[in-house]
């Protein structure tokens, strides 16, 4: 990496400590990690800290009860939503909250891929019989963060790659040569200031280069394939105008042959169908609020 490229990383995340641009972290956030911390402290009076902020609480009940997470029954309280998706998931959705308002209000597109990748995670790691699932399947919702946060805190910059990609370049290869870093590192890097799960963030370091992750390969091989049949699917958008290309190592990890691809590409189909509900109703929403 030439030095011109290296300084640019490095003020990429300078400004990402400051969280320029983005939302601060809800103020919950510090007093739930000191009670995740406590041992003495039951689900019970976590949920009572978490429903004490309405905005808040709202948004985790829609989020629980959307089709990526695909739950058989209604989410209807806090308490539940800890039990079912667990305290880890909560507070990541609490954290991130904010970021997927910005994701919607600027990018809808962006919105639909993430969650159209966040269900197709959740199918193949049930297909798979990984532990929590609804964890990888928001490993799925946050793989693209990175790229809003471009979008947001680097508007100038999200130009020229916009320009760079346009003109047929790669999108990694545009980020990397505007940035010296691309949407991958970006949002794995926020995500780990944030103190979120290391499966979560190595799933979204590593979902375009299989090779970065070390300790957990199928969450990232399950990441980088789900947004490849998202992308073929078309449901949703984001910088590739093209479907990515689908690495044989991911097919490796997870011992997946092809007729075993169409049949989980099927199974998302009823799922995309019912996020596109949950969409207009978020739309609603925000419409209701402006």
């Amino acid at each position: 990496m030439n030095l011109d490229l290296s300084e640019k990383r490095k003020a990429v995340k300078r400004k990402l400590r400051k969280l320029e641009g983005l939302p601060t972290l809800p103020p919950i956030v510090q007093r739930l990690n000191r009670m995740i911390e406590d041992e003495k402290t039951s689900i019970h009076q976590i949920a009572d800290l978490i429903e004490k902020d309405q905005i808040i609480t709202t948004k985790i009940l829609r989020l629980a009860n959307s089709a990526f997470y695909g739950f058989p029954k209604k989410v209807s309280t806090i308490q539940n939503a800890l039990m079912l998706l667990g305290i880890n998931i909560v507070k990541v959705l609490i954290i991130t909250s904010s970021i997927f308002d910005i994701i919607y209000k600027e990018d809808v597109n962006l919105w639909e891929h993430s969650i159209g990748v966040a269900a197709c995670s959740k199918i193949l790691a049930e297909r798979l019989k990984l532990k929590e699932p609804q964890e990888v399947a928001t490993a799925g919702l946050l793989h693209d963060l990175g790229k809003i946060v471009e979008k947001v805190s680097f508007k100038e910059d999200y130009k020229k790659i916009l320009e760079l990609v346009q003109n047929n370049k790669d999108p990694l290869k545009a980020e990397k040569e505007i940035l010296g870093i691309d949407h991958a590192e970006i949002g794995s890097f926020l995500m780990r200031i944030w103190n979120i799960p290391d499966r979560l963030i190595e799933a979204v370091d590593a979902h375009h280069e299989l090779e970065k992750a070390k300790k957990f390969k199928k969450e990232a091989a399950i990441v980088h394939l789900s947004n490849v049949l998202v992308h073929a699917r078309g449901y949703g958008s984001s910088l590739y105008k093209k479907v990515p290309l689908l690495q044989e190592k991911a097919l490796r990890i997870l011992k997946l042959n092809i007729f075993e691809i169409k049949e989980i590409f099927f199974k998302l189909e009823p799922r995309l169908y019912e996020l596109k509900f949950f969409t207009e109703e978020l739309k609603k929403d925000m419409e209701l609020a402006n």
